[in-house]
C-alpha cells in the first residue's frame, strides 16, 4: 500500500515538473507579445501624446499586464524618486530587477537594455525609431520562442511523466 502511494506521488511529481517546464516554453511567446504591445503603447505616448518619458512609462505600466508592467513601473519610479539616476541607469536597473519574474531570456533583456540606453537622450522621432527597431528585434525573438515552444513543450510534458514512470519501475 505504501509503495503504491509512493508510486502515485512520484508520478504526480514527475508530471508536475514536466508540465512546469513546458509552461515556461508556452509563457515566453505570450510575454514577448505583451512586451511588444507595451512598447507600441510607449511609442504612441512619446510620439503622438507628447507625454514626458516618466509619465509615459507610468501609463504604459498601468495598461500592461504583469510581469511586464513591473519593468515599466519600476523604471518610472526610479526616475521620479532618484533624480541622481539617468534614464538609462533607471531603466537598466528596473529591467534587471524584474527579469527573474519573466519567462524571457537574455536576448530579450539585451534588446531592452539597448533600448534604454537610447531613450530619453534624443528627440521624439529618434526615440520612436529606436522603439521600432526594438520591436523588430523582439518580433524575431518571438518567432524563435514559438519555434522553441513547438519543439520542446510537448517533449517536456512527456519527459516528466516518462522519467517518473522509470523511477517507479526501478523502485518496484
Amino acid at each position: 500500500m505504501i509503495k503504491l502511494l509512493g508510486a502515485v506521488l512520484i508520478l504526480f511529481a514527475g508530471a508536475m515538473i514536466g508540465f512546469q517546464q513546458a509552461a515556461g516554453y508556452a509563457e515566453r511567446p505570450r510575454q514577448l507579445r505583451q512586451l511588444a504591445h507595451a512598447l507600441q503603447r510607449l511609442e504612441t505616448e512619446i510620439g503622438y501624446g507628447h507625454t514626458p518619458l516618466p509619465e509615459a512609462l507610468e501609463r504604459t505600466a498601468a495598461a500592461a499586464p504583469e510581469p511586464i508592467a513591473s519593468i515599466f513601473g519600476k523604471a518610472a519610479t526610479g526616475i521620479w524618486e532618484t533624480e541622481s539616476f539617468t534614464f538609462r541607469e533607471s531603466w537598466e536597473q528596473a529591467v534587471k530587477a524584474q527579469w527573474g519574474a519573466t519567462s524571457m531570456r537574455g536576448g530579450e533583456q539585451a534588446v531592452l537594455i539597448r533600448l534604454g540606453s537610447t531613450l530619453g537622450i534624443s528627440d521624439k522621432e529618434d526615440q520612436m525609431k529606436h522603439i521600432r527597431l526594438a520591436l523588430q528585434q523582439l518580433k524575431a525573438e518571438e518567432d524563435a520562442a514559438r519555434d522553441d515552444q513547438a519543439r520542446y513543450e510537448k517533449m517536456w510534458k512527456s519527459l516528466g511523466i516518462l522519467i517518473a514512470v522509470l523511477i517507479v519501475i526501478l523502485m518496484v
